[in-house]
């Protein structure tokens, strides 16, 4: 069984998992005799490099204002959140400009 962690509000993603783990997975739901007698204690988590890394992105010195986060979930849950075209193409042009340079 996978379990994800999420924190900062950011999406919940499905762990990879390797075919060892998954042949593993297998033969202990095989025999419920050997999952019966596992303690708690063998219980273990395996992150991929690409978990640690969002793991450590998403860290307190992230830059994320968890506080205007949580006032635009707010305002979506109301509907009353307002969306700027105006200023999402100019940004999306800025990152343009600062991607491929100005042509």
């Amino acid at each position: 069984m996978n379990t994800t962690i999420s924190s900062n509000g950011l999406p919940q993603l499905p762990l990879a998992t390797t075919n060892a783990e998954n042949s593993a997975a297998q033969a202990t739901t095989a025999t419920p005799s050997a999952s019966a007698s596992a303690s708690p204690a063998d219980d273990s988590v395996h992150l991929t490099d690409s978990a640690r890394a969002l793991q450590e992105a998403s860290s307190a010195n992230a830059p994320v204002d968890t506080q205007k986060v949580e006032q635009i979930k707010q305002q979506l849950a109301a509907g009353t959140y307002k969306v700027n075209p105006h200023a999402i193409a100019s940004n999306l042009l800025a990152l343009d400009n600062q991607i491929g340079g100005a042509k």
